[in-house]
């Protein structure tokens, strides 16, 4: 078994799913405690303080959304949300409400470590307080403002830098569209997704070796986008 990550609690009312999820992550080397409702949940959050919650939409006594904000008012603590594709909408709202991320059933016990993973470095801030930001070829200074791809510099605009920016900040995570446009245009703009569209346009066609296939700026479809840890 790997060294001790942390503790997380899962917050889900499916048995065969809960088991998948403590197997997995037993293995992975996180410490695990369960709740199968929201106000087990709730209750576990102040009384074992977990470093991460994964939290299922779907749950019996309360949505996921109402226990999201409950959660964030409690805590500051990181929250993976787990959701069903036919519930996109419910997922961005979680997000918006202070989620943190998202995974979407069925998905794999590496995906859902790496992930994990990236919350914490995000809470640590060992990425965020860093004046050099790199991931495969891709380099960011963030003190000088230089972009470099394969060692050499990359002329971007200050906006196309800003949405750089966010994403840096929370790389590994997903940033929804409503993020992405309030932080970079403000909250008059959150339903100008064309905005987001043409400028991520122009930084895969100057960060990506095939815009068409990005490796670093990623879509969550009807969701928003990541920034890849390679």
């Amino acid at each position: 078994m790997n060294d001790d990550k942390g503790l997380v609690l899962i917050i889900e009312d499916d048995p065969q799913t809960r088991r998948f999820l403590k197997s997995s992550l037993s293995h992975q080397g996180w410490r695990i405690i369960e709740a199968e409702d929201g106000k087990t949940g709730l209750d576990k959050v102040k009384n074992e303080h977990p470093d991460l919650v994964i939290l299922d939409l779907g749950l019996p006594d309360m949505d996921g959304l109402s226990v999201t904000k409950k959660l964030r008012h409690l805590s500051e603590l990181p929250i993976l949300i787990l959701s069903a594709r036919s519930q996109e909408q419910n997922k961005i709202m979680a997000l918006d409400a202070g989620a943190d991320d998202y995974l979407t059933k069925p998905f794999g016990s590496g995906e859902l470590n790496s992930r994990l993973q990236a919350l914490l470095r995000r809470v640590s801030k060992s990425l965020n307080n860093s004046e050099i930001f790199e991931t495969g070829q891709l380099k960011v200074d963030r003190v000088l403002r230089k972009v470099h791809i394969a060692g050499n510099e990359v002329r971007i605009t200050p906006i196309e830098y800003r949405l750089l920016s966010i994403l840096i900040r929370h790389a590994g995570l997903v940033v929804t569209h409503r993020e992405l446009l309030k932080e970079v245009w403000s909250i008059e703009h959150i339903n100008d997704q064309h905005y987001l569209r043409i400028y991520m346009g122009q930084l895969r066609h100057k960060l990506e070796v095939n815009p068409a296939r990005p490796k670093y700026l990623l879509t969550e479809i009807g969701v928003g986008y990541r920034l890849a840890i390679l």
